[in-house]
């Protein structure tokens, strides 16, 4: 068992005070968006006397993570798992399959693009499907609305534009129509006026019979953080998703999302591959990001955990088999924490004693283990919540 540091990033999407609040341990000052825990060489967790996790698990593969999980994914971490605030939108964007990913980042590398190049795309050769475990309300979108509901929104705002992106989903109400509607948005970008007339029809629509308020919210906003972007339309096309604290959804490679505000927990695929069309001041390639895309209409994908009879642990079973998610509500009882292969153990709420044999560490909220397989069972007890990130 190693007591592990969770490296803070700074982005200015990123609350001042969420994670400063949350967490019972040191964070830099500035907008604090997220802070990791795991072995991706990005930022790697930090480990007590020992460097890094990264540095630790290459140093002796076999003992960290174990024979099986080592061979099935090249001896690294499968996993990321972060802590997240968001108090401004997220920018528009998409990850990559694990093919598009392996093809793009060789093509890249084969052409001298340096990984730290701000045009980058790929960092790494891995797919980042990902999880999100709400600590607080979350807001988002994530998904495209089925046709002919996006229609009904797009329909009476008296644009170009809108009119424009209306008749390709009334001519095919179907995943092509949303291929050629959010295709003309982001490659034949709409002039700055005609986004600031649909802003402000969305507004006036908010006062009278809107067909959509959420969207229309969101549009408003996106308007007025991102003026002239062809992102702030994307409300229309896109699913709202409010999670409540407990709640998880999971996106997929291919699934358009942005992420509003709140806390949360996000799990992945350890991967640092985002591709982004808009809503950051980051490098856009929109059509990178357009070939990457999945155009069928879904609803946003929540996962429902598998509970105990107790109903004091939760598994999470995203449908990839890089990593899952198990929540334990802690009671003052000592219990084992079922799971097994390299683990990251994070308190998220109170405290957590954990035990494994003789040794035991106590954690507070934003502390981390990381836990080896091979190491014994570990047992927890406490008052709070603990996740665990584990590969399935």
């Amino acid at each position: 068992m190693r007591r592990i540091i969770g490296t803070p990033r700074e982005y200015a999407w990123g609350s001042h005070t969420a994670l400063r609040e949350f967490c019972e341990v040191p964070v830099p000052a500035g907008p604090l968006a997220e802070i990791w825990y795991g072995a991706h060489p990005a930022a790697p967790s930090g480990v007590e006397n020992a460097g890094s996790l990264l540095s630790m698990i290459d140093g002796d593969p076999d003992c960290y993570l174990g024979a099986d999980v080592g061979q099935r994914y090249d001896w690294r971490l499968p996993y990321l798992m972060k802590l997240i605030a968001p108090v401004e939108p997220l920018s528009l964007q998409v990850h990559p399959s694990r093919a598009m990913a392996q093809r793009r980042f060789a093509e890249e590398t084969a052409a001298g693009v340096a990984l730290e190049a701000p045009d980058r795309l790929y960092k790494d050769s891995n797919h980042k499907p990902e999880l999100v475990y709400a600590l607080s309300e979350f807001e988002a979108m994530c998904g495209f609305r089925a046709p002919r509901r996006a229609a009904e929104l797009l329909g009476g705002l008296g644009s170009g534009t809108t009119d424009s992106l209306l008749a390709h989903l009334r001519r095919s109400p179907n995943a092509a129509g949303v291929e050629a509607a959010f295709t003309e948005l982001f490659c034949v970008p709409p002039a700055a006026d005609d986004l600031a007339r649909v802003a402000e029809a969305c507004a006036l629509r908010l006062e009278a019979d809107s067909p959509s308020p959420r969207a229309d919210r969101m549009v408003v906003l996106l308007h007025s953080k991102h003026p002239g972007d062809p992102g702030v339309l994307a409300p229309l096309l896109l699913n709202p998703v409010s999670l409540r604290p407990g709640e998880a959804m999971f996106v997929p490679a291919g699934g358009v999302h942005a992420y509003f505000s709140g806390l949360a927990v996000e799990l992945m695929a350890a991967s640092d591959n985002v591709l982004r069309a808009g809503l950051t001041g980051k490098h856009v390639n929109a059509k990178e990001m357009l070939a990457n895309v999945d155009y069928v209409a879904a609803p946003p994908v929540r996962i429902a955990p598998e509970v105990t009879d107790d109903e004091l642990t939760e598994v999470f079973y995203a449908p990839v088999d890089d990593f899952q998610l198990t929540v334990v509500h802690l009671v003052d009882v000592p219990r084992p924490l079922s799971g097994w292969g390299p683990r990251i153990v994070l308190c998220v709420r109170g405290h957590a004693l954990i035990r494994v044999g003789e040794e035991s560490v106590m954690l507070q909220a934003g502390q981390a283990v990381f836990l080896p397989p091979g190491e014994g069972a570990p047992v927890v007890a406490g008052e709070g919540r603990l996740v665990q990130a584990s590969v399935p």
